[in-house]
């Protein structure tokens, strides 16, 4: 369903032949929008900007959708939208499916990499934010039509799973029997152990040899690592209500065989060269070279994700390429994709974009930490913030607390104020879904029946509508910048707008049409807010 604004964007932009950059009216008495296209147009060809703004609106034929529009001024033109369009509008909505979301025209395969933690060590503060905002990432693709194949990139392979399994055999561990919390203790303690003994050293190095050979006893004790940490795994993303699953796992294991497949064709093709004894691409990006494989012959991380670019884009198929990675790897990502690009893993028509984010501060602004200066658990987090309420309510505070604010941003997790029914909260919206779902609810016992949307006469009715017809444009905006926090701000906008429309617009206390419309109007607003949410990841609450 194309919204209203979009469609009288696309109108004036026809005529005008240049964004006319619609922009709400701060007052009332100016209509729903305001465009200063006349202005500008103005300004370019040297005329009166009041005589373009007439042409404008002579040319424009919005009569279908719009009152006679108004020059104001100088030559702003104001833009008052029929409230039957706007029914029209909330009554296409009630009668389709997917909250009034039509599918892309364009739909693409998309790859999502996030999460990703590491084998046996637990989730902790920084994987909270790859987990929520991948997971909103898959929602709002999938919920317009695009296939999206989640890659959950986890940390199953390299050096530290020697020491690990000298561990495990030196101290005769059944590692079936360990939890996450336990695998994270071993790993500290043989951490610990490899930096006391040389010898311990020494033999963990050997590991990873027979690791890396295929050795049974070796392959067997790390596969269990990796099932003792799934489990782990799976409980918090559960416990987060996210989609990911073990269908989705893509570890830097699956890409052994194909790091000297990588290597080789970039030397071949003269696209990596030796440098001090390591195999390096130089970019026009940066003085520091790509590391494809060191000069103890290892190989890298930036020839790990070469592999899976070639993975992702060959085998899967994916015309887009996103990675849900904290900022500080920018530069990483900046140069994999660069010489991606350079050998042709990475073709000028699939896009690969990374979507850097921000930390997760204390409630005192300052870095998150525990006592002793380690990471905080996500699960610790999870527990804090179940202290102020119930689960799922405190399971909206988070999430909404972590993509409301700018992705690239920092922010403060202070769970007493995150869980806050009012203000500008995930709970918040929780409340304005249970309490639409309250009025209907009265309404059927009543059994007080609606319909459609068919008089808007007030306008903190028309203005609940408008915001309606603003949802799907929303949504597409949020798929194609990647900036979740656009569709938060116009849900708590919209509930909001309901709450004003609530207490101006007697809804079960009106009579015949007049509440039949305005019943129809609060269905209408549940379906999205509804939507809106689970697009968001967070549950649409019906009591609270």
């Amino acid at each position: 369903m194309s919204s209203l604004t979009a469609i009288i964007s696309a109108r004036l932009e026809a005529v005008a032949g240049i964004d006319p950059e619609l922009r709400p009216s701060t007052k009332p008495q100016f209509g729903h929008y305001q465009t200063n296209v006349a202005l500008r147009l103005a300004k370019a060809e040297g005329a009166q900007p009041r005589a373009v703004a007439e042409r404008v609106v002579r040319q424009a034929e919005l009569d279908e959708y719009c009152e006679p529009l108004e020059i104001a001024g100088p030559g702003f033109i104001n833009i008052r939208i029929k409230a039957g369009a706007l029914a029209q509008v909330a009554n296409r909505l009630l009668a389709g499916e997917n909250a009034g979301l039509d599918p892309d025209p364009s739909p693409k395969r998309v790859v999502i990499d996030y999460s990703s933690p590491n084998v046996a060590k637990q989730m902790h503060v920084g994987h909270l934010r790859s987990t929520i905002i991948g997971d909103c990432f898959t929602r709002v693709l999938r919920a317009i039509g695009h296939t999206v194949i989640p890659q959950n990139h986890i940390g199953d392979w390299g050096r530290q799973f020697g020491m690990l399994v000298e561990q495990i055999i030196a101290e005769g561990l059944d590692v079936a029997a360990l939890d996450l919390a336990e695998a994270e203790a071993l790993y500290k303690r043989a951490n610990q152990h490899l930096n006391d003994s040389a010898e311990f050293a020494e033999q963990a190095r050997q590991r990873v040899v027979a690791l890396q050979a295929g050795d049974g006893q070796t392959r067997a004790i790390w596969q269990q690592l990796i099932d003792v940490s799934l489990a782990g795994f799976n409980a918090t993303y559960q416990r987060m209500g996210v989609l990911l699953s073990d269908a989705d796992l893509a570890g830097e294991s699956s890409y052994n065989e194909d790091l000297a497949v990588v290597a080789d064709d970039l030397e071949s093709r003269g696209i990596a060269v030796t440098d001090g004894g390591a195999l390096v691409v130089f970019t026009a990006n940066s003085d520091t070279p790509a590391i494809i494989r060191n000069s103890q012959g290892g190989f890298g991380y930036t020839c790990t994700d070469l592999a899976a670019i070639r993975h992702r884009v060959g085998d899967l198929a994916a015309n887009r390429l996103i990675y849900v990675v904290g900022a500080p790897q920018a530069f990483h990502f900046e140069q994999v994709f660069a010489v991606a690009r350079i050998a042709g893993y990475l073709p000028a028509d699939v896009a690969a974009e990374h979507v850097g984010f921000g930390q997760v501060l204390g409630a005192d602004g300052k870095k998150f930490s525990t006592r002793e200066g380690t990471a905080v658990t996500l699960n610790s987090l999870l527990d804090e913030a179940g202290l102020h309420a119930a689960p799922e309510v405190a399971l909206a505070a988070i999430k909404y607390a972590d993509l409301s604010s700018g992705l690239q941003k920092d922010y403060a997790f202070d769970a007493e104020r995150m869980v806050a029914t009012t203000g500008d909260t995930g709970p918040y919206l929780q409340y304005a879904h249970a309490r639409i779902d309250g009025i209907l609810r009265r309404a059927a016992a009543d059994q007080l029946e609606y319909g459609e949307v068919t008089r808007l006469d007030e306008a903190a009715e028309q203005n609940v509508a408008l915001l309606l017809s603003r949802f799907s444009q929303t949504v597409y905006q949020v798929a194609e910048t990647l900036q979740p926090h656009r569709l938060c701000g116009y849900l708590y906008e919209l509930a909001q707008a309901f709450s004003v429309f609530y207490e101006h617009c007697p809804v079960l206390r009106s009579e015949g049409e007049i509440r039949a419309s305005r019943l129809a109007l609060c269905r209408a607003t549940q379906l999205v807010l509804a939507k809106g949410l689970y697009l968001l990841g967070i549950e649409a609450l019906t009591k609270m």
